[in-house]
């Protein structure tokens, strides 16, 4: 159909308004720029989302483990066996076991809830990224009582590396006076950076030994152990070779079942902001409806001519979906190539409407990130194009389908 060069010939020059057609060469600028911008918008959000996913991911499984197995009532009264069963895993590269509670963390009139988290130092490198997040200080200064904040945690209670805290456990101490709060100080030894607000504001680190000294745990038991895998991908299959190996009193969870509500909000999220944008390319595919309608109606003489001169119905429509497909393929170019600079240069376009206008406009105690991260996936990419494109080639179809049908003895009758 669209085999002969007159067709294309007329379909491109249909493209150039006359001067007394100004009105459809404006609707046809509109069309092609709110393609454009549905386009460059669709890639936009869906890299930010994609960008904001991948982000959080990072940060909590820098915090936390992929795999944590723990029993009846918090407690796990022989880790090592776990641990020493864990490694036989050939998918998994570290376990080390864990303490977790809640306490409140003093400091002059300052206080604050905390969760304390007690890991073996020797053995936390190999289950988290807390080594590497951490600003000052080291793990190995941990044991004999030492303690390491969040850089958001130690900003709130205004300390420093060097000096000391007190800790208030959750359960007093019974005596013939009563309950008594059961306080303990440590030394503060390092301030981390995970770069999520949540954990930097309301984490700390102690010694697995003295945790398990201050929280009363008797007989080297612990909360659980934390596992490590090769990749984040695999720690669902770990998870259920585990959960084969381990008795009925022990459960394991992964990353993905433990965060599972907040990382299905941002994918139900993301599918409704794709929807949303998706209708700004249909208007605009729309007005490339109605825009060659309204050609179809000036050209009715050309038309009939063309026929006259012996132009078959399908010569016809291939010049009004050329028309309207060079329409849908420029807007759908403009908007990827626009999308895509945007994207990659997110954080600067970003930076630089704070700056202009004295906003902040991520503030990581609403986002949980102070940045915006920006991963541009290639299928998203594909997706957003075909799409795109076969909404254009769509929308040419109706017109063009009116103009084949164009009765060239009417319309030259009075001519």
């Amino acid at each position: 159909m669209l085999r002969h060069r007159y067709e294309w010939f007329i379909g491109l020059r249909y493209l150039r308004a006359k001067k007394s057609q100004h009105f459809i060469g404006v609707i046809t600028l509109l069309s092609m720029a709110g393609i454009a911008l549905g386009v460059a918008a669709l890639i936009v959000v869906l890299a930010v989302m994609t960008g904001f996913k991948e982000e959080l991911q990072r940060q909590i499984l820098g915090v936390t483990s992929h795999v944590v197995v723990q029993g009846p009532g918090g407690r796990v009264t022989d880790p090592e066996a776990l641990v020493a069963l864990a490694l036989t895993i050939p998918e998994v590269t570290g376990a080390a076991p864990y303490v977790l509670k809640q306490a409140m963390i003093l400091m002059g009139n300052n206080a604050s809830g905390v969760m304390v988290r007690g890991i073996d130092p020797l053995r936390e490198a190999q289950v988290s990224s807390l080594q590497a997040n951490l600003t000052t200080g080291a793990l190995a200064d941990l044991p004999g009582f030492g303690i390491i904040l969040g850089v958001r945690l130690a900003f709130s209670l205004n300390v420093e590396v060097g000096d000391a805290v007190t800790l208030v456990a959750p359960v007093g101490n019974v005596t013939a006076m009563g309950t008594l709060p059961r306080l303990k100080r440590f030394r503060v030894v390092g301030i981390f950076d995970s770069g999520m607000y949540e954990y930097d504001n309301s984490l700390a680190y102690i010694d697995l030994a003295d945790a398990q000294t201050f929280f009363r745990y008797e007989n080297r038991q612990v909360t659980g152990v934390e596992i490590k895998t090769r990749h984040p991908d695999r720690a669902m299959a770990v998870r259920k070779a585990l959960e084969q190996r381990i008795d009925r009193h022990h459960w394991a969870r992964d990353w993905e079942q433990m965060n599972a509500s907040f990382f299905r909000a941002l994918q139900i999220e993301k599918a409704t902001m794709f929807v949303i944008l998706f209708l700004v390319v249909v208007v605009a595919a729309f007005n490339i409806i109605s825009s060659l309608i309204m050609v179809v109606m000036e050209k009715g003489r050309d038309i009939a001519v063309l026929k006259t001169l012996g132009a078959g119905s399908g010569g016809i429509m291939a010049i009004f979906i050329i028309n309207g497909g060079v329409i849908g393929l420029a807007g759908t170019l403009s908007g990827l190539g626009l999308g895509l600079l945007l994207a990659h240069n997110l954080e600067a376009v970003l930076a630089w409407v704070e700056a202009t206008f004295g906003i902040q406009i991520l503030s990581g105690e609403v986002y949980f990130i102070d940045h915006l991260p920006s991963v541009v996936k290639e299928s998203d990419v594909v997706w957003i194009t075909a799409i795109s494109l076969l909404i254009s080639l769509a929308a040419t179809l109706y017109p063009a389908w009116r103009a084949s049908r164009v009765d060239p003895v009417e319309t030259l009758r009075y001519e």
